[in-house]
């Protein structure tokens, strides 16, 4: 199974094209984005990856994108890119939470595992998972200040996070959080491969991205009313 992975979500993203089955998973080529090119650079970088290692539009079996949370115009872009890919040439879609990623990449077998990203404004998002066979489910996420999540976060299973700011406040509020590296669009691709083979899907017509939190839009819009 060809797929196209994408990471739009932070201010540097990558798009990846891999392959793979049930049993084997491979990288064909990874390449990374900075952050405010993404409207311009996604569908010339697909294209190129496509030609470059031999490959035609058609012969994509599915795509992958990063669904959150994340920079709201970054999140936008990819997923729109995505939807529109898939509608056009009928392809399934797969999304995949940042969150999960570094809960499923990282985490031990049969854990509960809790993912921290740096949200800014010192805040942090967390993911709560369960972990068991390659997958997570979802416990429970959340959006919360950094100190208030340090103060009260003393919760069993792993605390993982691939922002080092993250990791070291929560070193020295004394949790032990453990720094882990990030997570590019061939990691979102792997997970996105194995939800494709399983038939965990998205309807192209509905997705939606996951903020986990209002936009700055919003949150003004609701305090002039």
């Amino acid at each position: 199974m060809l797929v196209v992975a994408i990471d739009t979500s932070g201010r540097k993203g990558s798009v990846a094209l891999c392959r793979g089955d049930a049993a084997s998973f491979e990288v064909v080529q990874v390449t990374l984005l900075e952050g405010g090119t993404y409207s311009a650079r996604l569908m010339p970088t697909i294209s190129s990856q496509l030609e470059q290692s031999g490959f035609d539009k058609k012969d994509v079996d599915g795509f992958v994108v990063v669904s959150g949370p994340g920079s709201f115009t970054g999140l936008r872009v990819g997923l729109a890119t995505v939807k529109g890919l898939c509608e056009v040439l009928r392809k399934p879609m797969a999304t995949v939470s940042m969150l999960e990623a570094v809960a499923v990449t990282y985490g031990s077998a049969e854990e509960t595992v809790s993912a921290v990203l740096d949200a800014g404004r010192s805040e942090v998002y967390v993911g709560e998972y369960r972990l068991g066979s390659g997958s997570a489910s979802l416990e429970r996420e959340y959006i919360m200040k950094l100190a208030e999540f340090a103060a009260q976060t003393r919760i069993g299973g792993e605390l993982l996070t691939p922002d080092a700011s993250v990791a070291e406040f929560l070193r020295s509020a004394g949790d032990k959080g453990r720094q882990v590296a990030p997570i590019n669009a061939d990691g979102i691709g792997r997970i996105g491969l194995r939800k494709l083979l399983a038939g965990d899907v998205a309807d192209a017509a509905s997705v939606d991205v996951n903020y986990i939190r209002r936009s700055d839009a919003e949150i003004f819009s609701a305090t002039q009313r």
